[in-house]
């Protein structure tokens, strides 16, 4: 979505932050970032510093990386505009009555997604779409 250097990426949630606070005009991808942001109030201190830019998150000691965390909002915004998976935006909508709101649904959605990324790393091979989706399916 933004090239693989980490860098430039967390760059981009800066900049687009900062554009949002100073009430600049964004684009399209930048307004979803910003949105993602606003549901994580728990994130925006990382905003303030540039350290945040070169910080590693240990999943062993607790932490969660906010970046990885809001990027994996930001996939899944996109799978269910695109409905990419095929099915994924229907799957969406009931997810979204059973667990009552969007934010709350997509955290159940990110563990399938990312259990998905984790798998195809692990067998060297493109993630499962149909796998995936039938983790989605259990959800219900």
């Amino acid at each position: 979505m933004f090239g693989q250097n980490r860098q430039q990426l967390r760059q981009m949630y800066h900049d687009t932050w900062q554009k949002k606070q100073a009430n600049e005009s964004l684009s399209a991808l930048e307004s979803m970032v910003t949105q993602v942001i606003i549901e994580h109030p728990e994130y925006h201190a990382i905003f303030n510093s540039e350290a945040s830019l070169s910080q590693e998150y240990f999943v062993e000691n607790g932490e969660t990386n906010p970046f990885l965390h809001m990027g994996l909002h930001i996939s899944l915004h996109e799978q269910i505009s695109t409905d990419r998976p095929s099915g994924i935006r229907i799957l969406y909508q009931q997810l979204q009555t059973k667990f009552g709101n969007a934010h709350d649904t997509e955290h159940h959605m990110m563990e399938c997604l990312t259990e998905s990324l984790w798998l195809a790393q692990r067998n060297n091979q493109a993630p499962s779409e149909s796998d995936y989706l039938i983790a989605l399916q259990k959800l219900l």
